[in-house]
């Protein structure tokens, strides 16, 4: 059968709207990506603004996860970098990991003209050294500028995967070389930046994450900062190249961590992080490098809240000059931070932090809370760096029929809404951005087919009002408590306290001025009048709950000095 010019789209056109017509509900619609169109709606605005997420090979799926973040007022997702990882050729060119010695399987399966990958590399560099190798699994395609010496760097098609030879040496011709043998099964990253620039999002993807000390892991092989530096700067001037006039590149995250405390001058983390962000600041410049640091409060191995001021300008001078943020972990979700209010110290810790201190108060079991970590390092603020505030979003550990994370271990529990809600109040009243980790698996699992996800519980509940902030505060030459926070307007303050003698009063208090958020989803300002029958001096705190004028309720209340 044969058909004139212009028959078939016609023909073709008719079918569609057949099938629009007898069938719409099995019809999906798709935009030129093949996926279904974008909705960079933000209808259920939260507190937090930023996830951690996987990258993904599939650009449908980046876009699902990106319009669900998008949806409950996320505008930033970040990327943890993939490890550079020292191995070890044998004759054969089998690569084995340099601290564990197995065979690694991703790339068992990589020849280069028959040949295995590392024996290839070898011929392409006859009479020089390759002294060093090292594999990378990429969550994305490589360009130019990470291939960019002819002969020696290329993409090699194998056994349905794509990997990437790059020879690191003094210059394309000079030896010795480092040859780094990456491997990838999609461009993840340059999905990920197409959605977010779609959906007027940011993206921070991980910086190379570097090779780990075979003795002590928690700390980088300063030996191979050299090949891993060499490295970033190829990755970077190829995101320059490709990805510079994205609006969604934001900047570069470090994937290695440390504790925010006071640190000793040769401290192997903060030589990787110069030397890193170094090379970020150059090759990316004016954007910024976002780290996440952790706290532990513990008394028994953990510091108190005075040395994570020294531990934050620490890390703030590793930055080179460019803009910094950083995001600490406010350490709720292992068990190292908890989360409790003024006069409160003296009481038994919360049951989820029983598996890691025990069954004692919180003052036995920790250096101070959150709140205490956070105004510590609120007081030494430092030019060209932002406090972020990541908050976690799972228990230490699980409990019986409790969705999780399963891999990798330590295994994790859920939280819920009202946790999280009390760690924003914690935090908001200092940080400049309340970011979370993680995304997957702790907002979308679900403990059953009936149960809501956490991410679904904050879609039903987003505009609870949440305080972060209190005092006591006088307005037209009257007493009043004004209060900071989300989703405040209109409606009451209801304020507890205890008289002298110890009697509970509480008092409702309509609002009667509201200060909207100088940005969308930003902190909000309301004032009540209000003038506490005498405060008992021994437990002068003042608590206050809100609800708002939609008729929503805070879910914890805020505790203050009076």
């Amino acid at each position: 059968m044969t058909f004139r010019a212009g028959v078939v789209p016609r023909v073709l056109l008719a079918l569609a709207a057949l099938l629009l017509a007898a069938a719409p509900e099995a019809v999906r619609v798709v935009d030129a990506s093949g996926c279904p169109p974008r909705d960079p709606r933000a209808t259920a605005v939260y507190p937090i603004t930023g996830y951690w997420i996987n990258p993904r090979p599939d650009r449908c799926e980046t876009r699902e996860v990106v319009s669900a973040i998008r949806r409950l007022g996320g505008d930033t997702v970040i990327t943890f970098g993939s490890r550079l990882t020292a191995v070890r050729a044998d004759g054969a060119g089998r690569l084995f990991d340099a601290r564990s010695g197995q065979a690694d399987p991703a790339f068992a399966g990589c020849l280069d003209g028959g040949r295995p990958c590392y024996l290839a590399a070898r011929d392409a560099v006859p009479g020089k050294e390759i002294r060093r190798v090292f594999t990378y699994v990429a969550p994305e395609h490589f360009g130019p500028d990470v291939l960019r010496c002819p002969g020696l760097d290329r993409r090699v098609q194998s056994g349905g995967r794509t990997y990437y030879r790059i020879l690191l040496g003094a210059s394309c011709s000079a030896g010795p070389f480092d040859l780094v043998l990456a491997v990838t099964d999609g461009d993840g990253i340059g999905n990920l930046l197409a959605e977010a620039a779609g959906h007027g999002m940011k993206v921070y993807p991980g910086l190379p994450a570097a090779p780990q000390d075979p003795v002590k892991p928690w700390l980088p092989h300063l030996p191979h900062l050299d090949a891993l530096t060499a490295f970033t700067r190829r990755v970077l001037d190829d995101y320059r190249r490709r990805h510079g006039a994205s609006p969604a590149l934001a900047g570069v995250y470090q994937s290695f961590e440390l504790a925010m405390r006071d640190r000793p001058d040769d401290d192997e983390v903060l030589a990787l992080y110069r030397a890193q962000h170094a090379v970020a600041a150059a090759a990316l410049p004016g954007r910024t490098i976002v780290v996440s640091p952790y706290w532990d409060a513990r008394r028994e191995r953990g510091f108190p809240p005075a040395e994570a001021g020294e531990g934050f300008a620490e890390i703030a001078a590793t930055r080179a000059g460019a803009p910094m943020a950083i995001a600490v972990q406010d350490g709720r979700g292992t068990g190292k931070v908890p989360v409790y209010g003024p006069g409160q110290a003296d009481e038994r810790v919360d049951p989820r932090l029983e598996p890691v201190v025990g069954a004692v108060t919180y003052r036995q079991a920790y250096h101070g809370s959150t709140r205490d970590y956070v105004e510590a390092v609120a007081s030494r603020p430092v030019p060209g760096v932002e406090l972020w505030v990541n908050v976690e979003l799972f228990e230490p550990t699980p409990v019986a029929g409790e969705c999780s994370r399963t891999d990798p271990l330590p295994l994790r529990g859920r939280a819920s809404k009202a946790r999280v809600d009390s760690q924003i109040m914690a935090v908001g009243g200092h940080a400049a951005k309340i970011i979370a980790y993680r995304w997957e698996p702790f907002v979308v699992c679900r403990d059953d087919a009936h149960s809501p996800s956490l991410g679904e519980s904050v879609a039903a509940a987003w505009n609870d009002p949440l305080i972060v902030r209190a005092a006591r505060s006088r307005v037209d030459g009257r007493e009043g408590i004004q209060v900071q926070g989300h989703h405040l307007r209109g409606g009451t303050l209801r304020i507890s306290y205890r008289q002298p003698g110890g009697a509970a009063t509480v008092v409702t208090a309509a609002q009667e001025r509201h200060t909207p958020a100088a940005r969308p989803g930003g902190p909000e300002t309301a004032w009540a009048p209000f003038t506490p029958a005498g405060l008992d001096p021994d437990h002068p705190w003042i608590t206050v709950t809100a609800v708002n004028g939609a008729g929503r309720s805070s879910t914890a209340a805020h505790a203050f000095r009076g």
